[in-house]
């Protein structure tokens, strides 16, 4: 058994990146994050609150039980969001600022989906979002060196379909009815009563209903 004076001593920690590594790969970086700054952006509510509904979405709102939606509901009240009658919503869901979402009644969100609501999210009535799709209100300009953030809201009309594991991008409006397929990308809005595919996601055939 080797001694303490044979092991080899831990690296002492350092605050600055030592200096014999050279950081960067490929051509200089037209962007300064340096410069980045949201100080314009509002999320709606204060500091302490942000922090007391994330703690509550990370510890209780997965704890609920996977059938009782309506502990849930509540506690989406509780945080200032528009929750519909018989609306059903996983455990696993998540909800960025709850304050800026609207669900319609009896909609439907699935395990994993995600609310990146730095802007407002609208749902309809009887709209369903299915498993691990993402919902994102924010992004980036991609021509401007400091890297300014972009918001802008997302609305599903009435009866919309979002099946998993799609990406639904700032801006979009998913017409009534209208079904997106699965592992879809959507960037720009889709019209109603359509089937729509792909990435980017465009309409493909009408929606017919029996």
């Amino acid at each position: 058994m080797a001694s303490s004076s044979d092991r080899s001593p831990l690296p002492d920690a350092k605050s600055t990146p030592d200096e014999s590594w050279q950081p960067g790969i490929g051509a200089p970086a037209r962007i300064d994050l340096r410069q980045y700054d949201q100080s314009w952006y509002s999320p709606g509510r204060s500091k302490p609150w942000i922090l007391l509904w994330w703690l509550v979405q990370a510890v209780v709102f997965p704890l609920t039980l996977h059938a009782h939606h309506a502990p849930r509901r509540l506690l989406l009240r509780w945080f200032g969001a528009r929750i519909g009658r018989g609306v059903v919503i996983r455990p696993s869901a998540r909800f960025h600022y709850p304050w800026k979402i609207e669900i319609g009644d009896y909609s439907w969100v699935g395990s994993g989906v995600e609310f990146y609501s730095l802007g407002s999210i609208r749902l309809g009535n009887h709209t369903v979002i299915s498993q691990n799709t993402y919902l994102c209100t924010g992004s980036h300009n991609p021509a401007d060196p400091a890297f300014g953030l972009q918001v802008a809201p997302i609305v599903l009309e009435n009866g919309a379909w979002i099946a998993a594991n799609c990406f639904i991008g700032p801006g979009v409006t998913v017409g009534a009815n209208s079904l997106v397929g699965a592992r879809s990308s959507v960037f720009t809005d889709l019209p109603a009563d359509y089937i729509c595919l792909g990435s980017p996601c465009k309409p493909r055939k009408p929606r017919v209903f029996n």
